[in-house]
């Protein structure tokens, strides 16, 4: 799908939005400065503050990236929000309508057709599961079909917990400017936008595929250097029953701590040829409030003949590709940048550190009676006598850095791009 596909001008179909948290709050942010959709319509699912008055609070103004007036006009942007009505649950944000719909927290409860939803976006991460049937206790993303949505797309990955269950057809994860023509309107009803860690991860891994192909990638793995969630404690708390990591309960204000990110497990349904590749990803969670990092490091096998992998040779594969990107996911710089200079960024899956790119080849000797079993050396076209033997292998390792702004700038604007493409197709 090009960019001149995305059609930005308003449409006639109103956007459902379950869940007003963090990419909640963003979404319905982005769907109003962009205005495809002619109105929005938000399930928060329980009574806020003591009216109307207090959600439209609650979108004004925001710690992270400034006041809605601002976000929208920059620094000519005032107070945008009119006409907040208690009575209809309404208000009018820079001249699109959205609705608050206060009652119900399981989806199907919901009464989307009642409110002319065909669209929903669910931003409450709870509904990850697949597999799960409406009537399931505790409710699932089925639930917003029951009640009434055509389509549902998730912002966090799909999580099935019976692990003999397999990923039904009508679902799929998708990664704009990666895999997003995976999705097939005829058949897909859920759709999985990864999460933001992936975004980032598959932009940077998709242009070292296309040049050098899986065969040549021989091991990689990634840390994510990833800013705090709303999941995490500002103070240290009691864990709850049955919990297995105890540092997601200590404070994010005061230190780094060790998670884990299923990055690997999805990179692979949106990048297929990763599962060629050994590969290991990790996650450390940092007291800032968004602007994240991925240290990528890739082990390539070098050409019997011509020169090593470079450190250009890198860049200017991530150089070239951005240049190709006509809808801007992929950023390269060779500026000096902290954490603060991305948030924000439109539509940057991933920003190449350039600047901060390595590269190292060395001669690697492997013990043939070590590195396969003899029976298998003939076929592989190995030679020597069973357990005897060694072959010098040049390697390159890269270290290629990507930054991302987990929130606003990375994710919430390729889900309102994914939002957009779906809804076109309806």
């Amino acid at each position: 799908m090009g960019a001149s596909t995305i059609d930005d001008g308003k449409s006639g179909l109103k956007l459902g939005i379950n869940g007003l948290g963090r990419i909640g709050k963003l979404t319905l942010r982005h769907h109003i400065a962009r205005k495809y959709f002619r109105a929005l319509v938000v399930n928060v699912g329980r009574d806020v503050g003591m009216s109307i008055h207090d959600i439209a609070h609650y979108l004004d103004r925001d710690s992270t990236y400034g006041s809605l007036g601002s976000y929208l006009h920059g620094f000519r942007g005032g107070r945008v929000i009119e006409e907040a009505n208690e009575k209809e649950g309404t208000l009018i944000a820079d001249g699109i309508k959205v609705w608050f719909l206060r009652a119900a927290r399981d989806p199907r409860e919901i009464g989307w057709t009642d409110n002319g939803v065909r669209l929903v976006v669910d931003t409450t991460g709870r509904f990850l599961d697949p597999t799960l049937q409406p009537r399931d206790e505790g409710g699932c993303a089925r639930g917003h079909l029951e009640s009434g949505a055509e389509k549902v797309i998730l912002s966090a990955p799909f999580k099935i917990k019976d692990k003999s269950r397999t990923m039904p057809d009508d679902a799929v994860t998708t990664v704009m400017g990666i895999n997003e023509d995976d999705y097939d309107p005829r058949k897909h009803r859920i759709i999985s936008s990864a999460s933001c860690t992936t975004t980032c991860l598959a932009h940077m891994m998709k242009p070292l595929l296309d040049r050098f192909g899986a065969q040549r990638i021989l091991t990689a793995s990634m840390a994510t250097v990833h800013a705090a969630t709303g999941s995490q404690a500002v103070l240290d708390r009691l864990p709850k029953a049955g919990a297995l990591d105890l540092r997601k309960n200590r404070s994010i204000m005061n230190n780094i701590i060790l998670t884990t990110t299923g990055a690997a497990n999805t990179l692979g349904l949106v990048l297929p040829d990763m599962r060629q590749i050994g590969f290991i990803a990790e996650s450390v969670r940092i007291p800032t409030a968004t602007g994240s990092l991925i240290i990528l490091v890739v082990n390539l096998q070098e050409e019997s003949s011509g020169e090593s992998i470079r450190r250009e040779a890198v860049n200017s594969i991530y150089r070239e590709a951005a240049a190709g990107d006509e809808r801007g996911y992929l950023h390269y710089t060779e500026e000096q940048n902290v954490s603060t200079d991305i948030i924000g960024l439109p539509r940057a899956a991933a920003i190449i550190e350039g600047h901060e790119t390595h590269t190292r080849t060395a001669e690697v000797n492997i013990d043939l009676s070590k590195a396969c079993r003899a029976e298998g050396r003939r076929e592989q076209g190995i030679a020597g006598d069973a357990g005897t033997g060694s072959i010098t292998v040049s390697i390159t390792q890269a270290v290629i850095y990507g930054w991302y702004d987990n929130e606003l700038g990375s994710y919430v604007n390729m889900l309102g791009d994914r939002t957009v493409s779906v809804a076109e197709m309806l």
